[in-house]
């Protein structure tokens, strides 16, 4: 009697940027950032400008999930650090505040795609900011930019289909290696971690 081998179970979904709930990809740091072509910018610009009309609430939306998923990050946050509930976190005007901050840092490079040294300072200055005054660890740029993504393609599923989201994908790992390069640069010596 010959046994019926089942077929291989089916291969998880890809994560946005390696990272998925609970868990951290270590990868070396690249040499330099893949460049996006101008279709990529096309593409990228074109969606964002769904996304930024409601931009206090998509980004109160990504730091919500956030925080729920990976609650490790709220310890940089002492004016949100011990909520727990979404609706209370939904109803701060601090984490309101720190929404829109994000959302028009991203709304900054999306903006000047097409001048790269500008969407290096830019970054520059997030990554040193959270580097020296805030001491953040860098693989949360990672996981945020996972999350924002998740959230992206989750409530605009008509302007993030599958090739939209790689082509964001692909600017989060230009944000993140220039956030990282930022680190690097101030002397910070935990670019990646695998404790979350």
């Amino acid at each position: 009697m010959s046994r019926r081998e089942s077929p291989p179970p089916p291969s998880p979904p890809p994560q946005l940027l390696g990272v998925r709930s609970g868990e951290v990809e270590r990868e070396d740091r690249p040499e330099r950032a893949e460049p996006l072509s101008d279709a990529e910018r096309e593409i990228i610009q074109d969606t964002w400008g769904h996304v930024y009309k409601n931009c206090e609430d998509v980004g109160v939306s990504v730091l919500i999930r956030f925080f729920i998923n990976f609650p490790s990050a709220k310890q940089y946050f002492s004016q949100f650090q011990d909520m727990e509930d979404p609706e209370e976190m939904e109803r701060s005007s601090q984490l309101r505040h720190h929404a829109r901050r994000v959302m028009n840092a991203i709304n900054t490079v999306v903006e000047n795609l097409h001048d790269p040294e500008k969407v290096s300072s830019v970054l520059a200055l997030v990554g040193k900011a959270h580097a020296i005054k805030h001491k953040v660890e860098p693989m949360y740029f990672k996981i945020l930019s996972g999350v924002m993504l998740e959230v992206l393609s989750e409530d605009f599923p008509e302007f993030f289909p599958t090739e939209v989201q790689m082509v964001w994908t692909k600017l989060m790992g230009a944000v993140y290696w220039h956030v990282t390069g930022a680190y690097t640069d101030v002397g910070w010596l935990q670019v990646s971690s695998s404790a979350v």
